[in-house]
């Protein structure tokens, strides 16, 4: 859902070729909410909004809270973390900048620790889960020199542009979808290239 519907357009015309991907468009955030497991909410409004009320969240649903990445500027309401789970990219960032800034004593996981199986992301299926992405650039660059050694160890992808140059700038997928984009093949180290894996 979107409250500009020229960009739900744009969305939809952007993916139509991704195989698989269906695309519903819908009429309102409860509507789009209808039967979903997993939410992702990405608001670019820097403001305390409230996107999300209590009684839109069912047992076991994952919130992937995006949009909330400054002081001030939240997409969730506060009861709503009371009930979850909730991780975070590096807790001391998030309590600036994330949807906890609303319960500064919020317990959180820190990702890592979910993924290394050091905490548990859910005790149930009914859990609520959350997750609370302020964007953290150590983290992004670790991932990426993770991905970037592990296509060059399985020759995977291919060097690419690192800025590309689309022809619609507002279509942020369509250039990744070239069948020529992410083909197999033989790689070396290239300064100033980026992986696009397969």
């Amino acid at each position: 859902f979107d409250i500009d519907s020229h960009a739900t357009a744009r969305l939809m015309r952007n993916l139509a070729a991704v195989p698989g991907l269906s695309i519903v468009p819908t009429r309102s955030v409860r509507e789009a909410l209808d039967g979903a497991d997993i939410v992702t909410t990405v608001t670019a409004d820097k403001t305390r909004a409230t996107i999300l009320t209590p009684d839109m969240i069912r047992p076991g649903m994952h919130l992937n809270a995006v949009g909330g990445d400054c002081p001030g500027k939240t997409e969730l309401h506060v009861d709503i973390l009371h009930r979850a789970r909730i991780m975070v990219e590096y807790a001391p960032q998030s309590r600036i900048e994330g949807e906890i800034q609303q319960w500064p004593e919020a317990p959180v996981s820190e990702l890592w620790q979910v993924l290394s199986g050091a905490v548990p992301g859910r005790a149930s299926a009914d859990d609520v889960t959350i997750f609370d992405s302020v964007g953290f650039a150590l983290e992004d660059y670790s991932a990426l020199r993770w991905l970037h050694a592990a296509a060059i160890a399985h020759h995977a992808g291919q060097f690419i542009e690192l800025v590309a140059l689309p022809p619609d700038p507002r279509d942020l997928y369509g250039w990744m979808m070239k069948p020529d984009i992410a083909i197999p093949g033989a790689m070396s180290d290239v300064p100033g290239k980026a992986v696009a894996l397969a």
